[in-house]
This record gives C-alpha cells, structure tokens and sequence, in this order.
C-alpha cells in the first residue's frame, strides 16, 4: 500500500487506521508506505506512531516534490507482490481496498482503476472544473489510444508489482495517474475499472485546474504518442 501526503495532518490518521484495520481483516501479509512530501503542518507526527510497527514504512522528502515524484518513490521500496494507491485527503474509502484487489487475485486484471464516475461521488467532493477537465481528458485519451476510460485521473488504484516494472513513469505531480493509465493503454496491459465512492476532503484540492490540468495534457499526448 503506498500512500502519498502533503500537509494531510487532519486525515492522515483515519486513513491509516482504517487501512490497517482493511488489511488486517484480508488477513494476507502487508506492508503500507506513507511518503511525507515535505509537509509542515505536522503530517509526520501523525504518521510515526504507526511506523512503530513494523508493516508501516514513513518515508520523506526534505520539501514538497510532488505527488508523482511521491510515488515513484513508493514503488522503487515497494516489496509486495499487488501495490494498492489512495489519496491520503480521505475522499477515498478504504474498506473499497478489496474490490480493487479481486480483479488481480481472478487474474482479470493486471491494473484496476478505481473510478469515481462509475460510483458514487458526494456533492462537492470534486470541484466542477475538474470533472470537465477529467472528462475531457478521457476523451482524448480514446482518440489517440482508442481505448475509453471513465477515470484516467483517479489516485485509488491497484496493480502487480510486476506490472508496475513494466512502466517508465517519469511525471513529478499530478499527471502520474494520467501517465500510467496512457502507457498502460499503449502497452496492452490489461485494465480494468470498478466503481468507488468518493467523498468530500477534509481540505480544498490541491490541483490547480489550469496550471496543472496543463501539465496532464502535455504528458497524455507525449505518452500517447511516443
């Protein structure tokens, strides 16, 4: 399980709780990773009592890098044969880990997309603009790879480690996701899409609609096309 955080003081806690809690339930061997990307809000001081035991990993970064430089850095530690990824805001659900998971254990799968447009998403907790840009991106991601996709974007997601060894991701913030699922596409890796339920954050979006939304455009068309 690989969890990247920035400035997540307020939900981090509940999220590793509740993870733990899923895991242990599944009864399987894990391991979760929880990357501080230079917070200073006190994020690591919620995170470390849970790096006490031995299946939580707290790794850091001396000042905020971004979210895809986060997980990459996740993946290169990550020892588990299924890597699992969720967004430390709490508008993911844990308890939905399983439903992630089945596709893989069936051989189904060898990346599961949790979707939030297949699911449920409470009101607000994805701000207009995004949803147009998501959905937009979507679009081109079918026109230039001929393959649709509800939720290229989304955080909450599962993969085989042996999988994940097959990408050259390179994105240092939020267009990872996007990255991952168009080099996926191109490869003929085997995706697979589940609904998901997504609920408010405990705090605004840290995606800049524009700037941001800018960057992913770039990385679907290069990754599309190369």
């Amino acid at each position: 399980m690989i969890i990247p955080a920035y400035n997540e003081k307020q939900a981090i806690g509940d999220i590793l709780k509740r993870t733990h809690r899923v895991f242990q339930k599944l009864n399987h061997s894990f391991e979760i990773i929880v990357i501080d990307d230079g917070s200073n809000d006190g994020t690591s001081e919620i995170i470390r009592p849970y790096s006490e035991n031995n299946s939580t990993i707290l790794l850091q970064n001396q000042i905020n890098l971004g979210k895809g430089h986060s997980l990459r850095k996740g993946f290169k530690n990550a020892r588990g044969k299924f890597i699992v990824t969720i967004d430390a805001d709490g508008s993911h659900q844990p308890e939905e880990i399983p439903k992630l998971l089945q596709p893989l254990l069936e051989n189904k799968a060898e990346l599961v997309i949790g979707s939030r447009f297949m699911g449920e998403i409470e009101s607000g907790a994805i701000p207009k603009l995004n949803i147009i840009g998501n959905k937009l991106f979507n679009v081109l991601t079918f026109i230039l790879r001929g393959r649709y996709l509800t939720d290229i974007m989304s955080g909450f997601r599962a993969m085989k480690n042996e999988t994940l060894q097959l990408f050259n991701l390179d994105s240092k913030g939020y267009e990872i996701e996007s990255e991952m699922t168009v080099e996926a596409i191109r490869e003929g890796i085997k995706l697979h899409e589940v609904p998901i339920t997504c609920t408010k954050s405990v705090r605004a979006s840290k995606l800049r609609s524009f700037k941001d939304g800018y960057v992913i455009l770039k990385t679907i068309v290069r990754t599309a096309l190369s």
